[in-house]
């Protein structure tokens, strides 16, 4: 059995990388490609994943994007031509839906936020299979057109399943000349190349401001493309520190005391890890983040007043969920061409460990 992985976003390195090794150890040929967007590739190196480097982000403007999407589909046509793969898999991707498609390979296409519409009509149209988090209602799938026996829904989160095994990196803070004993905040900046955010974020330059003039407090401020990092720097705030190179966002995000991104990744590591996690995003809320939030599970905020920053205890508990059995939801696709699994991978079900 023949399976292309497509990257196209940091996110993507770590969710991938466990189902990775599973189809290893099942004998699985696994081929993937990636797109050179923000720290995609870097993080693609850290962990570990074999990649060929296809393609960039097209940019903000939407005319960038196109012919961005239009070039780098044509060279991943090129470039999967002859390689007789049994499976497509991506998650969320634009490109790898429309060339598989093309070339006759039956495409699996997963995400965990319904509302980037033209991109998941798109590829709920094309993909043999749709995989997707319990917490998404189904009236939404049904506007984005995806037929029902398309859909396979997991429970919990996608994060649960990539940090199974996850060991934290103890170090993590030392490196980057950050202070335990002050309050550890992380940061992500505002996706503001996405379509599905074409708001401006006004509580994410607040943000900035008040804790980055806190003697007692570090925040780490992870950008996501050039611009941010360079301004960033120009602000010469005191007590933020903002990374060179990418970095082991799980270990950093394990090490603080508190997480706002007005993103969904990192926001989701922290509430698996235990950590209080605010969001700051102004689009259209999706439905796993309505969830989180209605379980108190993880924090709206709107105000820089009902941010609570303070040192945390240390009993973070990793909410963790074996990812053979999202692998197995996934590989529904390949029309009954599944490999041997090989057995208790990571040690077990569904659990919960201690960090």
């Amino acid at each position: 059995m023949r399976i292309w992985i497509d990257l196209s976003a940091p996110a993507h390195p770590v969710f991938f990388r466990p189902l990775v090794r599973l189809l290893a150890e099942a004998g699985v040929t696994c081929e993937i490609t990636a797109r050179d967007y923000a720290q995609t590739l870097e993080l693609c190196r850290l962990h570990g994943l074999d990649v060929t480097p296809i393609g960039a982000h097209g940019g903000a403007s939407r005319v960038g994007k196109v012919s961005s999407l239009a070039g780098r589909s044509l060279a991943l046509a090129r470039w999967a031509r002859g390689r007789a793969f049994d499976l497509a898999i991506s998650h969320g991707s634009n490109d790898l839906p429309v060339v598989a498609s093309l070339a006759r390979i039956p495409v699996v296409d997963t995400w965990d936020y319904e509302f980037a519409v033209k991109q998941h009509t798109l590829g709920g149209l094309i993909a043999e299979r749709v995989v997707v988090p319990e917490s998404i209602p189904a009236a939404r799938l049904d506007r984005l057109r995806i037929a029902p026996r398309k859909v396979r829904r997991y429970p919990g989160l996608k994060e649960e399943y990539y940090l199974y095994d996850f060991s934290p990196d103890d170090g993590i803070l030392e490196r980057l000349g950050a202070d335990p004993g002050r309050v550890i905040v992380v940061m992500r900046a505002p996706p503001i190349v996405a379509l599905y955010h074409r708001v401006e974020n006004t509580l994410y330059p607040q943000l900035l401001e008040r804790l980055g003039h806190d003697p007692g407090v570090h925040v780490i401020v992870l950008p996501r493309v050039a611009t941010q990092e360079v301004e960033l720097r120009a602000r010469k705030l005191p007590s933020v520190i903002v990374p060179r190179t990418a970095v082991d966002g799980q270990s950093l995000v394990a090490a603080s005391d508190l997480v706002i991104s007005a993103g969904g990744t990192m926001n989701r590591e922290a509430v698996a890890l235990g950590v209080p996690a605010y969001t700051t995003f102004q689009g259209t809320m999706g439905g796993v983040d309505e969830w989180l939030i209605r379980e108190r599970r993880m924090h709206q905020l709107t105000r820089i007043d009902d941010l609570r920053i303070e040192k945390r205890g240390t009993t973070s508990r990793v909410v963790g969920r074996d990812p053979q059995l999202l692998l197995d939801l996934l590989l529904d696709g390949a029309r009954g061409k599944q490999p041997q699994s090989p057995q208790r991978p990571f040690g077990g079900g569904t659990s919960s460990a201690g960090l």
